[in-house]
């Protein structure tokens, strides 16, 4: 809680008209975040809260500058993981968002992290990715280069060392 305090002080544009003290009581009500919380901060997520002012949420999610550096080398999910030829990764980001109780980080949800600051400069993280496009074999994933936010599209079974994946948590009734 001391990090994202730290974190939430630092960055106020994050989440504008939120206060520390409403943050606190709403961990303090809802322990299983702080476990969420320490999990996404061990792993390296730079956790901190946006605001969607669209959707009218907050989001506790990576903002790490580049992708966690403790959740790179994995491929999408586990079936792409396991029908991999050669060379199958100890894991997935899917299965990895499982075991920490969050979500892998949608396509929406990261142009608006981006729109808070540029991240993943130097890396790239996997995006939540349509079934129709895993029908094909395939996810997307997103970076930002040249000033500018792209999402691209790889085999699901792909998996490099400067990719990794990003999470989030929706705080239902945070205000």
């Amino acid at each position: 809680m001391e990090k994202l305090q730290e974190r939430f002080s630092k960055n106020q544009n994050r989440h504008p008209h939120l206060t520390w003290e409403s943050v606190s009581q709403y961990f303090k009500n809802n322990p299983k975040l702080i476990q969420i919380l320490q999990t996404m901060e061990d792993t390296d997520g730079e956790p901190d809260i946006i605001y969607d002012s669209k959707l009218d949420l907050y989001y506790l999610i990576d903002c790490s500058e580049q992708t966690p550096k403790s959740r790179v080398s994995l491929c999408y999910d586990k079936l792409a993981r396991t029908t991999r030829k050669n060379a199958a990764p100890k894991s997935s980001a899917m299965e990895e968002c499982e075991k920490m109780g969050v979500s892998l980080v949608t396509e929406e949800i990261y142009m608006l992290l981006q729109s808070y600051g540029p991240v993943d400069t130097k890396t790239s993280s996997w995006l939540l990715t349509s079934q129709e496009i895993r029908d094909l074999k395939g996810a997307i994933f997103g970076d930002h280069r040249f000033g500018r936010t792209f999402i691209y599209h790889n085999g699901a079974d792909s998996y490099y060392a400067a990719r990794g994946f990003r999470t989030y948590i929706e705080l239902k009734d945070l205000k």
